[in-house]
């Protein structure tokens, strides 16, 4: 009886260890040709930033985190605003704040699930249930993807960024992405300017809005979402250079109100 049962166990088991071990092996050759291919090491991450990468069958292949230090303090905003990842360096004079952020800075998770990255420095406070955060933006284009953003951020898996962004077209654009696990990609309008104006409506029941303007009174609704408030949110500011060595975002007219927003289609 016993000698059955170690057969059996064995006729279940050796496979499983057999699948064990070649995943285990196709993950570290995609590991391999990705840091080969698209130049994605770790080490080269920005600034001892955080990145990470997901295999196609969701498992994590490596990461690299670094420490959240540092608070901003910014007279219209009545919060305590804390550091995720630090930037090359910031400033806040008046009511303006501008963030540099180093080489490869992003916040993405692709949804062909070969890049997942979370390095971008975020200066984040948490918000009123219900609220209207609003500034103007101006950066500093170079690279691609260059952007200065507004961010609302739970966890890695948990957030959305309205961004003034470089496209591939070499245009400012208005871009909105929205991660709920995988990042969506959405592209809206280019601006003919290195400024606009940008806002985030919070709504309540963790439904938000996302704006922009070009005068910072007619606002121009991009995009209307959902995101789990299980996952305190928090809003705030971000720079990026996904492709470059630094980006430079200058935000200002910087406002933040309790309001509740009741029609975010109608310009208000």
């Amino acid at each position: 009886m016993k000698k059955l049962f170690l057969i059996i166990a064995l006729y279940f088991i050796f496979p499983i260890g057999i699948l064990v071990a070649q995943e285990t092996k196709d993950e570290a050759s995609l590991l391999m040709q990705l840091d080969r291919d698209v130049n994605k090491a770790p080490a080269e991450k920005g600034i001892d930033g955080w990145v990470a990468y997901f295999a196609p069958n969701g498992s994590m292949l490596g990461y690299t985190k670094q420490p959240t230090t540092g608070s901003v303090k910014i007279s219209t905003i009545p919060k305590e605003i804390i550091w995720y990842n630090q930037p090359i360096d910031w400033k806040v004079v008046g009511n303006s704040f501008t963030i540099n952020a180093g080489k490869g800075s992003r916040l993405f998770i692709d949804p062909q699930h070969d890049i997942y990255a979370i390095t971008a420095p975020m200066a984040l406070f948490v918000p009123d249930s219900n609220f209207l955060f609003s500034c103007k933006v101006s950066v500093a284009f170079k690279t691609v993807f260059d952007a200065g953003v507004l961010v609302i951020y739970g966890s890695n898996n948990q957030w959305a960024k309205l961004c003034f962004e470089y496209s591939p077209q070499h245009k400012p654009m208005i871009v909105s992405v929205v991660n709920n696990k995988i990042s969506d990609d959405c592209n809206h309008i280019a601006i003919q300017e290195n400024n606009v104006f940008i806002r985030i409506a919070g709504m309540g029941n963790g439904s938000y809005a996302f704006h922009y303007s070009f005068d910072g009174k007619y606002w121009n609704l991009a995009r209307y979402f959902c995101l789990d408030q299980k996952e305190s949110l928090k809003i705030g500011f971000l720079s990026q250079s996904p492709k470059g060595e630094s980006c430079e975002s200058t935000f200002s007219e910087i406002k933040y109100s309790i309001k509740k927003l009741i029609d975010f289609r109608n310009g208000d």
